[in-house]
């Protein structure tokens, strides 16, 4: 007995593809990449140079959708680590890039620094339910632009995090400093292929854009099987008409419109829908993160499996810049919406203020609403050995069942929800204690994971081959990059 959510019924999953259809075949997406376009052409799309318009026929998109592989697994440097797209189960995806930091000794918000977007990252490759790294925060190690920052970012990240990776970058030319990389840690091509250790992620522009400059760097790394996820944005009544079926309706024509390119670019290329539509604030046309609207992304979740893609979704939003009450409930509902849509990830752990603040407390308290919802999303498992109809009719009217063996069994078998933050004491325990908050309770978890954390070394051999290659980045900045 798993609990899902519906938020669309079949028959109008059906209608949201037929009108993607006539949208893609009409109007299309302007396609501002040249090699983009040229692709498309070859594939059978209708393209205008002059306009850079494409249209895209429903053969080309069927053609795409049946191309696209619905199982695989997103790798690791870490042995024995993946997780399975469309295996049932969900992982967490880091937020990205936020500006400021909630600062640890202060509690006050500041510029984030690289020390920053250190400790972040050290912190989530402790944390077993992240599985997935965006780059926490702005103002880190590439701040100085050059392509030896970019090479050095590359290589402190595989040292530093050992799960998978999930990037994105403006400039071509760095695609293939990052395939030297992967290559090398890896030990070339085909094992980066096999394992897929890293991912790239295109978020085209609303309404109806296909960027030049992110999708000709993930273009420029064709031949290395690297999976492409595709993060629509659209916000309602700004970039996006203002309904939530125009909004869920546009964040998937501009996915579709993404897999026809990534399709016919590299045949068979894994593929993850990730749209992640909201809504403006209507009193000041703000961004709100997807706190109030999050049946936009399970909408999107959806349509996803209505193909049987693989899904990324939303979850953990909240406007507030701090953490509280209000992160609280907003942080609880947006995750709670999204999972029980059923993705394989979600993303949006440690972010506050609609995604421009981290905190490293705020991450370990929803990781843990992720794991309330998951237990949720989970339902009532049935199976012979769990009625225990035997057990009642022994204990019978009037009795206890803390004693018996299937009681205890059944708490550490995944019946009881154990939770570990919060307070699980009497009052006079809590008040003994010192009355610590939840955010105390966070920081004291953060310290002791960080303190246990233990890097997966590279080897000596692969850290001489990466020190010969920021080598070479130096020189190609020093010859006027």
């Amino acid at each position: 007995m798993r609990a899902l959510l519906e938020v669309l019924s079949v028959d109008e999953r059906s209608q949201i593809h037929e009108r993607s259809l006539d949208v893609l075949a009409t109007v299309g997406m302007r396609v501002d990449t040249m090699e983009g376009r040229r692709v498309l052409a070859d594939a059978g799309a209708e393209v205008d140079e002059a306009t850079r318009a494409v249209r895209f026929p429903p053969a080309l998109v069927d053609e795409a959708l049946r191309l696209a592989p619905r199982y695989f697994a997103l790798g690791a440097r870490r042995p024995g680590w993946s997780v399975t797209m469309n295996a049932g189960e969900a992982a967490l995806v880091m937020s990205g890039e936020a500006t400021c930091v909630i600062d640890r000794e202060t509690g006050l918000e500041r510029p984030s620094t690289h020390a920053d977007w250190l400790q972040a990252t050290r912190l989530i490759d402790a944390i077993d339910e992240i599985a997935v790294y965006w780059a926490t925060v702005e103002g880190g190690p590439l701040s100085g632009g050059s392509m030896a920052d970019w090479v050095a970012y590359n290589i402190e990240l595989q040292r530093t995090f050992s799960k998978h990776i999930q990037d994105s970058w403006l400039d071509p030319s760095s695609s293939p400093w990052l395939l030297e990389v992967l290559d090398i840690v890896f030990g070339g091509r085909d094992e980066v292929r096999r394992r897929h250790p890293y991912s790239f992620l295109i978020t085209p522009v609303s309404p109806l854009v296909i960027d030049e400059a992110c999708t000709d760097s993930w273009l420029a790394l064709r031949g290395w099987g690297i999976p492409v996820a595709v993060l629509p944005m659209p916000m309602m009544g700004t970039t996006s008409p203002g309904s939530l079926l125009a909004t869920v309706l546009l964040a998937n024509v501009e996915t579709l419109g993404v897999l026809c390119l990534a399709q016919a670019a590299e045949p068979g290329t894994p593929f993850i829908s990730a749209p992640l539509p909201v809504a403006m604030d209507p009193h000041s046309g703000r961004y709100t993160s997807n706190t109030y609207h999050p049946v936009l992304s399970a909408a999107c979740t959806e349509m996803a499996r209505f193909y049987g893609l693989p899904v990324m979704g939303a979850g953990n939003g909240t406007d507030a810049f701090v953490p509280g009450a209000q992160a609280g409930y907003e942080k609880t509902m947006s995750s709670l919406v999204g999972a029980l849509a059923g993705p394989d990830l979600l993303v949006g752990p440690g972010s506050l203020g609609g995604a421009m603040v981290f905190s490293l407390e705020q991450t370990l308290i929803d990781v843990e609403i992720f794991r309330m919802c998951e237990f949720g999303r989970r339902g009532i498992p049935v199976s012979d050995g769990l009625w225990l109809d035997d057990v009642l009719a022994r204990v019978g009217p009037g009795g206890h069942f803390m004693s018996e063996r299937s009681t205890r069994a059944n708490i550490r078998g995944g019946e009881w929800f154990l939770p570990r933050l919060g307070v699980r004491d009497s009052y006079d325990g809590w008040a003994a204690a010192g009355r610590p908050s939840l955010f105390d309770e966070a920081r004291v978890r953060a310290d002791e994971l960080l303190a246990g954390r233990r890097e997966l070394p590279l080897g000596e051999d692969v850290e001489r081959e990466l020190a010969g290659l920021l080598q070479r980045a130096v020189e190609v900045d020093s010859e006027g990059w």
